[in-house]
């Protein structure tokens, strides 16, 4: 037999050989980031489509599939909003989870993780509470400061939890200021006063607080006639004892609680109690407001 024909018949035993022995490569397709998202993209698009499709039946008469198509339209977008933020995420991680050691950092395209599946469950929270900051101390109008504002608040405050119209809290600040110009006045004649959160002071017999009540006419002991909303209080319910308050002109109305030596004095501060009234009423409301809202 001829030599050439014996080295051919080596050669192909040869590569049999080696042909048993080549180990199966297994091949593993890794997506890339630009292929997930081209991917992404194009089911959008076709659902765009399907969409779009969808909108124009509504023009031609489909009643109620606008609403339907706007809000599946939202969900898409949104959908793709999601998957944006995953592809991130997966591609921030799998650059420090790579399994190719030898692979130079930057080189080559950004792989993802070789799991099989990735399953995203996106949950939509609900809304928290927004925390609203409740309302600080009431403005100060009219000329007043924010201690007398105070006073006049304390005065309104209580005629609301004793149920009377917003005529009586117009009386009482009106009256409050002409006696006191709403603030807590202990008596020079009285050294207890000055024990009681004392805001100033008066020299009118034994008369102190907001309303200058006397302890001497039974209006109440000197601790409990500095206490604001004790005095409004006893003022208050001193107007109810007058037959037809509501319909008298203030000055009527407080001197007949007052009993005082210039009746026609309360009448000038009428105006500017109506001003300080409505802004408290209004504080007063936005304060229930934000309690609500907490």
């Amino acid at each position: 037999m001829r030599r050439t024909a014996a080295k051919h018949r080596i050669s192909d035993r040869t590569r049999a050989i080696v042909g048993r022995h080549r180990q199966p490569i297994e091949r593993i397709w890794i997506p890339t980031r630009e292929g997930l998202r081209r991917a992404a993209r194009s089911r959008v698009a076709l659902t765009t489509s399907a969409l779009t499709c969808l909108a124009l039946a509504t023009m031609a008469g489909q009643a109620g599939a606008s609403e339907s198509t706007s809000a599946r339209s939202a969900s898409m977008a949104r959908d793709l909003g999601v998957v944006e933020e995953v592809l991130d995420a997966m591609t921030t991680r799998s650059e420090t989870t790579r399994s190719d050691p030898t692979t130079a950092e930057g080189d080559g395209p950004e792989l993802l993780p070789s799991s099989p599946m990735l399953a995203v469950e996106v949950e939509e929270a609900p809304g928290a509470p927004v925390a609203v900051a409740p309302p600080g101390p009431p403005t100060p109008v009219a000329g007043l400061d924010q201690i007398q504002m105070n006073n006049a608040l304390t005065i309104v405050q209580t005629g609301r939890d004793l149920g009377l119209p917003e005529r009586a809290y117009v009386i009482a600040v009106a009256t409050a200021m002409q006696e006191s110009q709403l603030r807590n006045l202990a008596s020079t004649r009285i050294p207890e006063s000055y024990q009681y959160n004392a805001e100033g002071e008066g020299s009118d017999h034994d008369s102190v607080g907001l309303f200058q009540q006397r302890p001497s006419a039974g209006w109440g002991a000197v601790w409990q006639l500095m206490d604001p909303t004790y005095s409004a209080t006893a003022f208050y319910q001193a107007l109810m004892r007058v037959p037809g308050w509501e319909s008298m002109e203030l000055t009527w109305a407080a001197q007949r609680v007052q009993v005082s030596a210039y009746p026609y004095a309360y009448a000038k501060h009428e105006a500017r109690a109506q001003q300080v009234v409505e802004a408290l009423l209004a504080h007063i409301n936005a304060v229930a407001q934000a309690q609500a809202a907490s």
